[in-house]
């Protein structure tokens, strides 16, 4: 290979001579079909290759395997001696993430420039890789194609191959990339082309993104960029939101900003953070919004919402798309006025502003662009009954898309989602 490097296929054909594990055994194999591949164990061989060319002998074969086996017991011993831990819950709680003090950057300069929500993020990718020289972009044809959706778009002739990397169409290959970078010190930046698409890379998400810190103290400094969301008519397979589906594993953090200021501040703040994240970013806010925003490199504080606009009658409480849906519903509604919340970070989502526009109002509705069953507004909800029932002049509504998958039609698409009856939610609730 050395000579000529091509892709070769090796598929070394072997057998397992005990059971899966100790309880099983191997009664249900036939002995015919052991004692033929017991001929051709590699270990045993070479053994006796070894001692027909005379290069060890029977007794120095036995030496070895002694001697390994007392190390073994010895070891064993060792083990069992040591006592059970104590539970310790904080400090449980304290190994889920890697050490982190999260400081916030201020842009340099008071200069702004209008950019769309998708130019946010480039900006924010492209600043991100001029601060850290270890970090690297992969995805499906994110380097000279520019990904998608365009936004590494000119990324390989700035930061080069080495660091802007096209990838196979193997998602759990590409998380796992990431996950070998972050062990050697570098920082990974890995784009899902749909979100929809990381069903493929699910395990190596939830089982070691997640809880690599907890396990063995290695941080995971990989942030997954998911484009999701409904709006376009793309079918099932395209338009899915399902940041719920991470929101119940500890070890992930989650952010889902909802205009180009927090695209951009919240991406650079994730890429500085060695733990890993979900970065959701909406599809149909990718060249439909646009607004002021610092030129240079700042972030936004993770973990903490934003009051979008203020009022005593009610408090809605959103993310993503939502943010917009109830401004629109707002506007219409004269006389009526409302706390818009945007939580901005899902995981871990801010309790502390959620308490606090539940005291001032004492009606709370929760809207999500996600499916009603098993959504975020389901926990913040239960939260809510817990923590802050006596604020409460109201039970908690929600409004959130069908349980349903997610049609192809447009007209279909547009009752599946939730907008249309938000209205009528906020006036169920100010019934009360």
């Amino acid at each position: 290979m050395r000579k000529k490097p091509e892709p070769v296929l090796l598929e070394c054909i072997t057998f397992r001579m005990r059971g899966h594990e100790e309880a099983s055994g191997t009664k249900y194999v036939p002995k015919k079909l052991m004692d033929e591949w017991a001929k051709k164990d590699p270990i045993s061989n070479y053994e006796q290759f070894l001692i027909k060319e005379k290069i060890i002998d029977q007794k120095f074969a036995d030496t070895v395997r002694k001697k390994i086996k007392n190390e073994i017991d010895a070891g064993l011993e060792e083990a069992f001696r040591e006592t059970l831990p104590a539970p310790d819950t904080e400090q449980e709680l304290k190994d889920v993430y890697a050490p982190y003090v999260e400081s916030i950057v201020s842009p340099k300069t008071e200069k702004k420039s209008e950019r769309r929500f998708i130019d946010a993020i480039s900006d924010g990718l492209r600043q991100s890789m001029e601060r850290h020289d270890n970090l690297v972009l992969m995805g499906q044809d994110i380097a000279d194609y520019g990904g998608v959706f365009k936004i590494t778009e000119g990324f390989v002739e700035k930061f080069g191959k080495d660091r802007v990397r096209n990838t196979p169409l193997c998602e759990a290959a590409i998380v796992g990339t990431g996950l070998g970078l972050s062990i050697k010190g570098m920082k990974a930046m890995v784009e899902m082309q749909f979100a929809d698409f990381v069903t493929e890379g699910f395990n190596q998400i939830i089982n070691n993104l997640a809880k690599t810190h907890w396990r063995w103290g290695q941080a995971v400094d990989v942030v997954v960029r998911m484009p999701t969301g409904a709006g376009t008519a793309a079918g099932p397979f395209h338009s899915q939101s399902n940041e719920a589906w991470f929101f119940h594993t500890p070890g992930l953090k989650i952010v889902y900003p909802s205009n180009p200021y927090d695209a951009k501040g919240l991406l650079c703040a994730a890429l500085e953070d060695p733990n890993p994240y979900l970065y959701f970013e909406h599809k149909v806010l990718y060249r439909s919004i646009k607004d002021q925003i610092p030129d240079d490199y700042y972030t936004v504080e993770v973990g903490k919402a934003s009051l979008v606009s203020e009022g005593n009658d009610l408090s809605i409480i959103t993310y993503g798309m939502g943010v917009h849906w109830a401004k629109e519903i707002l506007s219409t509604m004269p006389g009526i006025s409302a706390d818009l919340i945007d939580l901005r970070t899902l995981l871990p989502w801010d309790k502390e502003a959620v308490m606090e526009t539940v005291k001032k109002t004492g009606r709370v509705l929760i809207l999500h662009e996600d499916t009603l069953t098993g959504g975020i507004g389901g926990e913040i909800a239960a939260w809510i009954g817990e923590h802050a029932f006596n604020y409460l002049d109201a039970p908690v509504l929600r409004a959130a898309s069908l349980d349903t998958a997610i049609p192809f039609a447009a007209t279909l698409e547009q009752n599946f989602l939730p907008k249309g009856r938000l209205k009528s939610r906020i006036e169920e609730l100010l019934k009360f």
